[in-house]
Parts: C-alpha cells; sequence; structure tokens
C-alpha cells in the first residue's frame, strides 16, 4: 500500500530582481494575480491536490508570506463590525486550510539546496515540490495529477509541457522512452541546455512528486550550472538508479515569474472571473486598436 502523499515544498527565497522595483520591499510571491497573491494561487493547487502541510523555503524579508497565512484578528474583527462577514471569512479562510511551516534558507545555493533544507521536515515521506513563478490553471489540480501517477507507479514523477525548440534553454529538459503519448521513462535530464543539445522540447515548468531518496542524491550533488545545486542534476541520478517519469500535465502555464507572462496570467485569471470578465473584454478592446 503507497503512502498517501500529504507534504509539499514550496522554494520562495529568491529576490525577484525581474520584478524590481516592486520586489525592493515585498516578496515577489505577493504581487497578486488580480487580487489574489501568487503565492496564494500556487499553495490552493497544493490544498486542492490533498496536501496537508505546506513547507515554505523563505529567506530575509519574506515575513508577508508567513503574515499572509496567519490569522489576523484586527482585520478580521474590524470586518465582522462592519458587517462584511464574506470578507471576514475570506481572510481567515487563508489561514485555516493547511499547516504553513517555515525554514529559512540561509544561502541562495539553489533550487536543489532549498529542497534538500525541507528534509528535516518531510523526512521519509514522498512529497511534491510546486514552484512558486509558475501557475498552472486546470481542471484537475496539476500537483493531484502528479501524485495520482505516483501512487499509482510508486515512480519520482516530474511535470513536462512541450516547447518550441529555441526554448529549450529556459528549462530542464528530459529525455527517455515515451510509454504513452502523455508519458515518458526518463533516462537523462540537462539543465537548461542549447536547443541543438536538448534532447527533446519536453520542459519541467516547476511540479514535482519524489520519493524521499531524492534528498540522498542531492547531498551527492556537486554545484552546476550557475554555480548552484541544481535539483536536475540530482532528477538524473534518480533516473539512473530507480524510476523517474515524465507526464504531461492537463492544464494552461502561465511563466508568472516573466512580465509578460505575469499580465497574460492575470488577464487569464480575470477573465475567469464573472464579475470581472465583461469589463477587462471591453478594455482589452480598447488597447487593442
Amino acid at each position: 500500500m503507497s503512502i498517501k502523499i500529504k507534504k509539499a515544498v514550496i522554494p520562495v527565497a529568491g529576490l525577484g530582481t525581474r520584478f524590481l522595483p516592486a520586489t525592493k520591499a515585498i516578496p515577489k510571491e505577493m504581487i497578486p494575480i488580480v487580487d489574489v497573491p501568487i503565492i496564494q494561487l500556487i499553495i490552493e493547487e497544493a490544498i486542492n491536490s490533498g496536501i496537508q502541510d505546506i513547507v515554505l523555503i523563505t529567506a530575509r524579508h519574506k515575513e508577508a508570506i508567513e503574515n499572509h497565512f496567519d490569522f489576523n484578528y484586527e482585520l478580521e474583527d474590524t470586518l465582522g463590525k462592519k458587517q462584511k462577514k464574506e470578507l471576514a471569512e475570506l481572510s481567515k479562510n487563508i489561514g485555516e486550510n493547511c499547516n504553513v511551516i517555515t525554514i529559512r534558507q540561509k544561502n541562495p545555493l539553489g533550487l536543489g539546496h532549498a529542497v534538500l533544507c525541507a528534509q528535516p521536515v518531510i523526512g521519509n515521506e514522498p512529497f511534491a515540490v510546486l514552484l512558486g513563478d509558475d501557475l498552472i490553471d486546470s481542471k484537475i489540480p496539476c500537483t493531484k495529477q502528479l501524485i495520482d501517477l505516483y501512487e499509482r507507479e510508486n515512480a519520482s514523477v516530474v511535470g513536462v509541457m512541450e516547447v518550441p525548440k529555441n526554448e529549450t534553454l529556459k528549462y530542464g529538459i528530459v529525455g527517455g522512452k515515451m510509454l504513452n503519448p502523455k508519458l515518458m521513462e526518463v533516462s537523462h535530464l540537462v539543465e537548461k541546455p542549447d536547443p541543438q543539445y536538448a534532447p527533446s522540447c519536453l520542459a519541467i515548468p516547476g511540479r514535482y512528486v519524489l520519493s524521499p531518496s531524492i534528498f540522498k542524491y542531492l547531498k551527492d550533488t556537486k554545484p552546476g550550472k550557475g554555480g548552484e545545486i541544481q535539483l536536475t542534476d540530482a532528477l538524473e541520478k534518480v533516473a539512473k538508479n530507480e524510476r523517474l517519469l515524465a507526464y504531461q500535465f492537463d492544464g494552461t502555464r502561465y511563466d508568472a515569474g516573466d512580465r509578460l507572462g505575469f499580465i497574460e496570467a492575470t488577464i487569464a485569471y480575470a477573465l475567469k472571473r464573472p464579475e470581472l470578465a465583461s469589463g477587462v473584454k471591453d478594455i482589452l478592446k480598447k488597447y487593442s486598436g
């Protein structure tokens, strides 16, 4: 009987330099898509996938994220007294739906190091990893799709999407044998390869469900591209020594860490809101001419 996956790691220690000057004083993860911070959308995906414990890998000046998922008695009491009960419940629910645990990444040594920082909390359990720059809109949460596959196959799995050949240098790219049109048995991975060296056009946009064995491979991983400990390098060891699957998830991915991707995500999420959709369409028409 497989262990149910109830924990997720979300690294939020980055400086967010692509969004300066906004990120000089606030974490990039707190920038809203319409009126919901990016990090809340990521955590909601995890919660809707059955996750109970959220491990945030943080850094200095990230206290706003922790505060957002805490209770705010003064705000909720004030809203209640003003008969704004719906807003009061909205604020309260943000802190109620999961357990948020924070761990400080003291040195910016890469994604692999950030994941390794979570080992004391994760222990010997499989877990999900969600990156905060990637929003994935889907009927079945992307993380849930990967969890279901992990629990069925008892193997670590990465979510992948097909990208144009000239964009492989932006992502970790997988190579291996296709088991069906959506599923690959991974034999090797390359971090941000030049297009001519890319083993495929299947890229990992920030969703993983991993066996706890990843920790021993991360401990043995030397700094790679950019002088950082790359999660991709440790996953290659998983592929060679155990079993690693890559699944083309159903859903639309938005790169919220890129300015144009952020704008696209904001428009797309606004159009899903019945109270905003008509007005957003009018604005788009106004500026499209």
